[in-house]
């Protein structure tokens, strides 16, 4: 697909700006209206996914040049999909997909910003995404015995993720996740130094042909180890593998699996019991790429019999909502735990308001990452939670820097981590 292959949604727009809030009937207050940290950060039509259907549109026809301001706009966006999905409620047209192509564009035509060129080039030459990194990938997984997948056979291999690979401080996480599958006999293998970055993050930054070039050594790698589930406790590891890979064919018949899913899986079956005390009240973050963005891609062939803005295809083609996104398995495990009291923010499920860790914000423009995340930070304070739970290192790492900048109370875990405590 190519931007032109997105004409119709972007004439299809009609400057509703439903792409800017949550749907009207889930307000509860203008505080926590807005669904869209562009709009709500620089407060002009053009940051918004209406906004940047225009100016897609206007590429596309040569009637706007590339500027320092215009690749300010299009890298200050998150790439959430919060936009979409708002779209989505009452709309039958794409609005990610198109801001995505814009992006693609930008690369392809030679117009990128520095920040993301040096990501880019770190994961080209190293294999991940993190520059400067210093420990092995593997290291992480020291003293835990379990399988290396490039040497032996394994059922599931179980994706770190290049954040968690290289940040101490979350090496904890797939630790725990480790051993509680070990816990239950399931058949575990791990890549450990010869992982390399799923390179999700460089298809949303919008280099295609290094997304795809990683992806296909991704799933030499995976095929070479007999695995047929791929289990990540990373939310964008997640969507690059199941909905990304899927989406360029690349995926077969590998089952996709967040840990939040397996083990809340496990725990339906009675392999897994949290039976200790863990005495919290918590409020849980539904990651954009977990959530919304999570559900299973939808492949389509047909075409467009109408491009007005009613538009029917043949055959009639179904959108992805972010209905189908993984809500429900984190707070399973969450109101497993004995003592644990979940309480909710409003903006939740695909209208869950973004960490700011997305979209090459955090590498572009940090100071627009902090302020998402203290927005985020401040709704879940509004719930009288003493703790904020989220299943992906990018949120808990986005988290966890605004709370000391903020110097706010609040405690920030992954859902894994409390898992850990109660069994």
């Amino acid at each position: 697909m190519t931007l032109e292959d997105y004409r119709s949604d972007m004439e299809m727009c009609c400057r509703c700006s439903i792409c800017k809030f949550i749907p009207m009937e889930r307000i509860v207050g203008t505080q926590h209206s807005y669904v869209c940290p562009s709009i709500a950060k620089y407060e002009y039509h053009t940051y918004s996914g209406g906004g940047r259907m225009g100016f897609g549109l206007a590429m596309l026809d040569g009637r706007l040049e590339y500027t320092n301001k215009l690749l300010e706009v299009v890298y200050n966006c998150h790439m959430c999909g919060a936009c979409d999905v708002s779209c989505k409620y009452a709309m039958d047209m794409e609005v990610l997909e198109p801001i995505n192509e814009v992006r693609i564009k930008c690369v392809e035509d030679g117009h990128t910003v520095p920040a993301l060129d040096s990501v880019i080039n770190n994961m080209r030459k190293h294999g991940t995404m993190v520059p400067g990194v210093k420990a092995r990938r593997g290291q992480w997984a020291e003293g835990l015995d379990v399988k290396d997948a490039t040497q032996q056979k394994t059922k599931v291999m179980y994706h770190a993720g290049c954040r968690t690979c290289y940040d101490k401080d979350i090496w904890k996480v797939a630790q725990a996740a480790v051993k509680l599958l070990q816990k239950t006999g399931v058949d575990l293998g791990i890549a450990g130094d010869n992982e390399i970055c799923c390179s999700g993050r460089a298809y949303q930054m919008g280099y295609k042909t290094d997304f795809l070039k990683q992806a296909e050594q991704n799933m030499e790698l995976i095929k070479r180890s007999g695995s047929e589930i791929l289990v990540t406790g990373c939310s964008e590891c997640y969507y690059a593998f199941k909905v990304l890979y899927d989406k360029f064919n690349l995926k077969g018949n590998l089952e996709v699996l967040h840990t939040t899913e397996y083990l809340a899986r496990l725990i339906k079956e009675g392999k897994l019991k949290p039976t200790k005390k863990v005495a919290a009240r918590v409020t849980y973050h539904d990651p954009c790429h977990l959530g919304r963005q999570g559900e299973p891609y939808m492949h389509w062939e047909g075409k467009l019999l109408t491009a007005d803005h009613i538009r029917l295809f043949d055959p009639p083609k179904e959108f992805r909502r972010g209905t189908y996104g993984i809500y429900e398995p984190p707070r399973d495990i969450l109101r497993s735990i004995p003592g644990l009291k979940l309480v909710e923010m409003d903006r939740i499920k695909e209208y869950a308001w973004c960490c700011g860790a997305g979209g090459g914000v955090k590498e572009t423009n940090p100071e627009f990452a902090r302020w998402t995340a203290s927005k985020r930070i401040s709704e879940a304070e509004s719930t009288g939670a003493e703790v904020i739970v989220t299943a992906c290192p990018g949120c808990e790492q986005s988290f966890s820097d605004t709370i000391k900048d903020n110097r706010s109370s609040l405690k920030v875990y992954d859902v894994i981590e409390l898992l850990e405590k109660a069994i």
